[in-house]
C-alpha cells in the first residue's frame, strides 16, 4: 500500500523537489551576497548595540522575502506575540484593520479584542481605540474581492491576510490569491498597508508575501523559517519605516531595532534559515504522502494528496474518536522525543471539547517539527504538520493505517 502510494504521488514530490531547488538557490545567494561569515556567528549581551550576526541575518530575511528590511529576533516568543506587535506599531487609534480572510485563529483573535464577552480592559487593539472589521472568504477558500472592496472604508488603514488555513477546514491561500488581493487593495488606496500573516507557509512556494507586493509578513522561528534549528523567536520582513514601528513595539519607541542581545543565538538562526528550504519540502512530502495513505484508507483530506498547497499543515478527517485518537498514539510513538508518551483527550482551555495532542518535539510546541492534534468530536478532525525527516512521518503513517486496516 505505501509503495502504491509512493508511486502515485511521485509527480507531486517532484514539483516539491523543484519548488526547494529554486528557494535553497535564492538563500544561499543571500547568504553569499551578504558575505556571511564564521564572525557573525558570535554573540552579543545587554543592549545588543552592534551586533553585526544579527544585522546580517536581517540582511539575508530582508532579500529573500523581498523586503526592503526585517527584524529577527530571538527574544520574541510566538507569532501571536510578533503579529500583535505589527499591529499596535501599524494602527493609530480610530484605524481600522480589515481581515479579509475571516476571523483569526483564537489567540489573535483574543488579543484584538474581538471575542470579548464584557467591558474588561485586557490590553487588547479594540481597548486602544482600534477598529476592526472581517470579510469571509468564499466558498471556495479564494479571497471574496468584491466584498473586499465593498468593505474598505476611509478609516480602513490595515488589510491582513492569515496566509494558513491553520485549525479550520478551509484551504490555504496560494501566492495567486495574496496578489489578486494585493492588487486589488492598491487599486482601490496605495496608502493601505497589506499585512500578511506568512506562519506554515514560508518556503512553500518560490515567492514570499513581500515579493508579491505585501507591505508587511511576519512569522515564527519555532514553524518553517527556522528549520527546526530556533528554540524560539520571530520575525517581520516589510517596508523598512514599517519594521522599525514593530520594533519600537517589541522594544521602546526611539529604541526600535537598535538593541537586543543575540545571546549566542546567531548561529541557530543563520544555520536555521539555511535549513528551511530543505525541512519545508520534508514536511510538505511527509503531509502528501498521509493525504494519499489515508485517502487510500477511507478517510476524507484536506488537501488532497494531489491539490496544490499553500502551507504544511494536513488536516484528516477520522471515521471515530477511537481512530483519531489512535492516529495521534501512532505519531507520538514516531517521535524523537517523549515517543514512550501516550496522548489521553483532555479538558484543554478554550475548546468546547476536549482534545487530543501529540507532539514529541525537541522545541516545546515547534510546529515545525511533527505533530497532530485536534478536538475530539465530529468530524474527528486531526491537525497534522511539520516533520523534520520525510521518514518519520512515513513510519508514522504507515503503522497508523496499518493498526485501521488490521482493526477494520
Amino acid at each position: 500500500m505505501a509503495s502504491e502510494a509512493m508511486t502515485t504521488v511521485s509527480s507531486v514530490f517532484a514539483e516539491i523537489e523543484k519548488v526547494r531547488e529554486i528557494n535553497q538557490l535564492r538563500v544561499l545567494q543571500a547568504f553569499r551576497d551578504a558575505r556571511f561569515a564564521e564572525a557573525h556567528l558570535g554573540s552579543t549581551t545587554g543592549y545588543g548595540y552592534d551586533d553585526i550576526g544579527r544585522e546580517k541575518i536581517e540582511e539575508m530575511y530582508a532579500q529573500i522575502f523581498g523586503a526592503e528590511a526585517a527584524y529577527v529576533r530571538i527574544q520574541v516568543t510566538c507569532g501571536t506575540q510578533i503579529l500583535v506587535a505589527c499591529l499596535f506599531g501599524i494602527l493609530k487609534p480610530g484605524e481600522e484593520m480589515l481581515a479579509v480572510t475571516g476571523r483569526p485563529y483564537d489567540t489573535l483573535a483574543s488579543a484584538l479584542g474581538v471575542e470579548k464577552k464584557d467591558d474588561t480592559f485586557t490590553g487588547s487593539l479594540l481597548d486602544y481605540g482600534m477598529k476592526y472589521n472581517e470579510v469571509q472568504l468564499k466558498e471556495d477558500g479564494s479571497p471574496d474581492l468584491e466584498a473586499i472592496a465593498s468593505a474598505i472604508k476611509p478609516e480602513t488603514k490595515v488589510v491582513f491576510l492569515q496566509k494558513s488555513k491553520g485549525y479550520t477546514s478551509r484551504r490555504a491561500l496560494r501566492s495567486e490569491d495574496i496578489r489578486a488581493v494585493i492588487d486589488l487593495v492598491k487599486g482601490i488606496r496605495k496608502d493601505i498597508i497589506v499585512f500578511v500573516d506568512n506562519c506554515y507557509g514560508e518556503f512553500v512556494e518560490t515567492k514570499e508575501p513581500c515579493a508579491l507586493g505585501a507591505d508587511l509578513c511576519a512569522g515564527s522561528l519555532i514553524k518553517n523559517a527556522g528549520g527546526g534549528i530556533c528554540p524560539s523567536g520571530a520575525y517581520v520582513a516589510g517596508r523598512k519605516d514599517l519594521v522599525e514601528r514593530v520594533a519600537e513595539r517589541v522594544t521602546a519607541p526611539g529604541l526600535g531595532s537598535h538593541v537586543g542581545p543575540s545571546l549566542g543565538f546567531n548561529r541557530q538562526i543563520a544555520q536555521g534559515l539555511f535549513l528551511a528550504p530543505h525541512v519545508v519540502a520534508e514536511a510538505l512530502k511527509g503531509a502528501v504522502f498521509a493525504a494519499k495513505m489515508l485517502e487510500m484508507a477511507g478517510c476524507n483530506c484536506a488537501p488532497a494528496s494531489t491539490e496544490a498547497r499553500g502551507d504544511i499543515v494536513q488536516s484528516v478527517a477520522f471515521p471515530d474518536e477511537k481512530q483519531m485518537v489512535n492516529f495521534c498514539r501512532k505519531v507520538q510513538s514516531c517521535s524523537p522525543v517523549d515517543s514512550f508518551v501516550s496522548p489521553e483527550p483532555w479538558d484543554m482551555p478554550g475548546y468546547d471539547a476536549q482534545v487530543v495532542m501529540a507532539a514529541g518535539a525537541f522545541v516545546q510546541g515547534a510546529s515545525i517539527e511533527l505533530s497532530a492534534d485536534g478536538p475530539v468530536k465530529p468530524p474527528y478532525l486531526v491537525y497534522m504538520q511539520g516533520g523534520l525527516v520525510f521518514e518519520q512521518v512515513k513510519l508514522a503513517v504507515m503503522m497508523a493505517v496499518s493498526d485501521m486496516m488490521e482493526k477494520n
